[in-house]
């Protein structure tokens, strides 16, 4: 009798071939959809430019007594803009030439200086990093951590106590005790959701930005000049010690560069494993999958929530940890600026896979960094990459849309993590 893997069916594959296609192809549309959505919002975002260029407005208005002009004005608006956008975030052209004058001969002064675009947009991403896992960790389990934002701004906040208050400590017990400390306030304030939804049935939506609140008023309080943390004249803390910062790496002008993005980038890939081969990260993946068939199966799911929201706390503090040892060596009023808002983006672009949140965090740490110099060059307001990176999230939430614009045939059906709703769930 043959053997069901070995059978062909009507398809002319085996079973173990069809399930090998279908994982493809599931492959395949986890990093289409992504990088047209993208695509897309940028070609968007290239009308909108075209639109609110009174030059490009005016040349298309007297489109045919000249017709090159018009199309002259448009290319150069985009280029310049988009251009200016490479140039302010990776900075090739100008590494390119500086790698020919440092091999010439010429010294590499002006290579390090080249490198600077590309280090800085690899440190935006480092907080972006953090901040994603911490939603994509949750998601993985089938739960919506909206309380980032405030998860980082109390992890900043103890590392930064620790940072400037402990004295007469090395920096190999200083630095790791401020880093611990940042990570302990943020699980903490992360497991609070967890612990109330397990235990009163409390949505850990509601409850999350509850806490972010909480969160916000309390550093207010904080910061505010005269108070508990504040300097006697700013609504800023004390600046780090030297023995609790993390280390730059260059000494470059202008390049912040750290070991930060090491350090961000071994967390993701321990957070790939505890998913993808522990234990534990079975019962959060099976959780998001079917909690029904968690609890059915003999898994504690009240006590899996619980570590489920620690976790991404504890993720989402070491983003402002991070930030605030590394880069700024202080936290003041207004810190996050959205960024644990930004994060639930982050994790819907890289499908809350560690390995699509690192990419997605490089994306939108290189678009931040060249908005910058697009504004200064171009003259085009940042908030145009603030409406890309909206226009990213929309087709990835409702993949629909590139699918009907690019004609691309249904994927096959694959599991997703079911965010549960009820209240007493």
């Amino acid at each position: 009798m043959a053997d069901a893997s070995t059978t062909k069916p009507v398809s002319g594959m085996t079973a173990e071939e069809e399930q090998k296609a279908r994982r493809r192809s599931r492959i395949y549309y986890s990093v289409l959809i992504p990088v047209l959505s993208v695509i897309t919002a940028l070609v968007i975002g290239a009308i909108i430019i075209l639109i609110t260029d009174s030059s490009v407005t005016s040349a298309w208005g007297n489109f045919f007594q000249n017709p090159m002009g018009a199309l002259s004005a448009t290319w150069t608006s985009v280029s310049v803009a988009y251009g200016a956008l490479l140039s302010g975030s990776l900075g090739l052209v100008e590494i390119w030439k500086a790698v020919g004058t440092a091999l010439s001969g010429g010294g590499t002064e002006e290579l390090s200086k080249a490198f600077v675009p590309l280090s800085e947009s690899l440190t935006q991403s480092v907080p972006f990093i953090f901040a994603g896992l911490a939603v994509a960790i949750g998601f993985q389990g089938g739960l919506f951590n909206i309380g980032v934002e405030g998860q980082l701004l109390v992890g900043a906040l103890c590392s930064v106590f620790v940072g400037y208050s402990v004295t007469s400590l090395p920096w190999f017990l200083h630095l790791p005790l401020a880093i611990l400390a940042g990570l302990a306030g943020g699980a903490v304030w992360g497991a609070i959701p967890g612990i109330l939804k397990a235990y009163t049935g409390g949505h850990e939506v509601i409850n999350t930005i509850m806490m972010n609140w909480i969160a916000i008023v309390l550093s207010a309080w904080l910061l505010k000049v005269g108070g508990p943390m504040a300097r006697p004249t700013l609504p800023i803390t004390p600046k780090v010690l030297p023995s609790a910062q993390i280390s730059q790496m260059f000494s470059t002008q202008g390049n912040r560069f750290h070991w930060g993005f090491f350090i961000a980038i071994a967390v993701a890939v321990l957070v790939w494993w505890l998913l993808y081969r522990a234990i534990k990260g079975f019962e959060i993946r099976m959780s998001g999958a079917n909690p029904h068939a968690a609890i059915y199966s003999g898994i504690n799911v009240k006590r899996l929530w619980i570590f489920i929201m620690a976790m991404g706390g504890a993720l989402a503090g070491l983003a402002g940890t991070v930030q605030a040892l590394a880069v700024d060596r202080w936290v003041g009023l207004g810190f996050s600026a959205g960024l644990g808002f930004d994060s639930i983006a982050l994790a819907l672009l890289g499908r809350s896979h560690p390995l699509g949140v690192v990419a997605a965090a490089l994306l939108f740490g290189t678009l931040r960094n060249g908005a910058t110099r697009m504004q200064s060059v171009a003259r085009i307001p940042i908030d145009i990459i603030t409406i890309v990176q909206a226009l990213v999230i929309i087709f990835i939430a409702a993949p629909e849309i590139i699918r009907w614009l690019y004609r691309l045939p249904e994927p096959e059906e694959e599991a997703a993590p079911i965010f549960t709703t009820s209240w007493g769930s």
